[in-house]
């Protein structure tokens, strides 16, 4: 098993992106950035959709989000996500995240800060709830990630 210490790795260039894009942003911008991205969530892949049993709950958001996580033959990972369109806020957080991560090795995932989250200056404009739903996104996909690199 690979160790990895986020703190000395660099966050990936995508999240790094949309992290600045965040903070150049006047706060009351950020939420519409947010809703931005909640319409550009993927919808999962056909291969998926009827497979409802390989998606996990993300217990700690208040909507109802699942997951998954894949390594593709070339140690790719894709995250899917689902979430609500009720959900704007949830979305948006589950589509920065499939799109920042996009197209990184499983070792850049887990590298990736668990304090992102808190790093795209939403804290005042979001609820400590919502972000926590969003950092427990990110910590299961890593856990998923580590499950698929010792399988």
């Amino acid at each position: 098993m690979i160790s990895i210490d986020a703190a000395d790795a660099p966050l990936p260039t995508a999240l790094a992106e949309i992290r600045d894009e965040f903070l150049e942003l006047e706060q009351r911008d950020r939420l519409t950035l947010l809703l931005e991205f909640a319409n550009e969530l993927p919808d999962l892949p056909e291969r998926y959709q009827d497979h409802p049993d390989l998606l996990e709950r993300v217990l700690e958001c208040q909507s109802p989000v699942y997951m998954f996580v894949e390594l593709d033959d070339e140690d790719i990972v894709h995250l899917h996500v689902t979430a609500p369109r009720e959900s704007p806020t949830t979305r948006g957080f589950a589509s920065i995240l499939a799109q920042g991560l996009a197209g990184l090795t499983p070792e850049q995932v887990l590298a990736v800060p668990d304090d992102y989250p808190n790093t795209i200056g939403l804290t005042a404009a979001v609820s400590p709830l919502r972000l926590r739903g969003m950092s427990a996104l990110l910590g299961r996909t890593k856990r998923q990630v580590k499950e698929k690199m010792s399988a």
